[in-house]
């Protein structure tokens, strides 16, 4: 099997963290991943602040199979560092009036595109672009796996829909799922789940219903044959252990 791309979303805004404004951008990609059968690896809400910027985006370009969707700080002020910081990580600082872009900013604004708007054209080195709906400043992509959107919903959203149709459609590699509830508490069943190899995603959500414990236990794997003898197991397990426990019917693959 091929290795499956790891998407990683960043979610930059100090107002985001202060609570002036509530955030849109995860709940709306996630829906999206989930919908062509992708998963999150990880996601980071961060204020604008350049040097931890320029960290998470090293530590996600470190990882050879990363995907990344940017929100927030392609703008044209001061405290609009993404587009730079995009270009010490990414294109060894490079940075290029995109001509699309100069040209897309102009026709909007017309005079008034200089000398402060005309900078969202200036991006990384071969950068794409992404189609703004809104007032068609664009968003910027590179290596056809860097995705960098405003952070205004009303304009990333349709982006993202923009980059996921072009470059990762669908997960064409299905996910197999398997869901049991059992009626005792998580630590009964950690002899079992140390059984577990890397080949199997395992969850484990405990709940107390009726001042009694249970747990939702879920696992997941690529290879369903490794999925159902590790899933037996718990079976096997909570039988031998006078465990009662129920199977849930999963209609969702991921």
């Amino acid at each position: 099997m091929k290795n499956q791309p790891n998407f990683y979303s960043v979610i930059i805004g100090t107002e985001l963290l202060n609570g002036r404004r509530k955030d849109a951008h995860f709940s709306f990609l996630n829906e999206q991943l989930l919908k062509r059968n992708w998963n999150h690896k990880a996601s980071f809400v961060i204020e604008d602040d350049v040097e931890l910027m320029e960290k998470i985006f090293q530590l996600i370009k470190s990882d050879k199979n990363s995907v990344m969707f940017c929100f927030g700080g392609i703008g044209a002020t001061p405290d609009d560092y993404t587009r730079a910081i995009a270009a010490k990580v990414f294109t060894d600082d490079k940075m290029e009036y995109h001509e699309k872009a100069k040209e897309l900013i102009i026709n909007q604004f017309g005079d008034e595109a200089y000398p402060f708007r005309i900078e969202m054209g200036h991006l990384p080195l071969n950068a794409g672009l992404l189609k703004n709906v809104v007032n068609n400043v664009p968003g910027f992509y590179l290596e056809n796996r860097f995705f960098f959107t405003p952070g205004f919903p009303s304009m990333s959203q349709s982006m993202v829909i923009e980059a996921l149709d072009k470059f990762y459609p669908k997960n064409e590699i299905e996910k197999y799922r398997k869901t049991l509830t059992a009626f005792c508490g998580e630590n009964d069943l950690i002899p079992v789940m140390k059984q577990m190899p890397k080949e199997i995603e395992l969850s484990s959500l405990p709940k107390i219903l009726n001042k009694k414990r249970q747990v939702v236990l879920s696992l997941a794997s690529f290879n369903e044959k490794i999925l159902d003898d590790n899933f037996e197991k718990y079976i096997k397990y909570c039988q031998k252990n006078n465990i009662e426990f129920i199977l849930e019917d999963v209609s969702n693959p991921n």
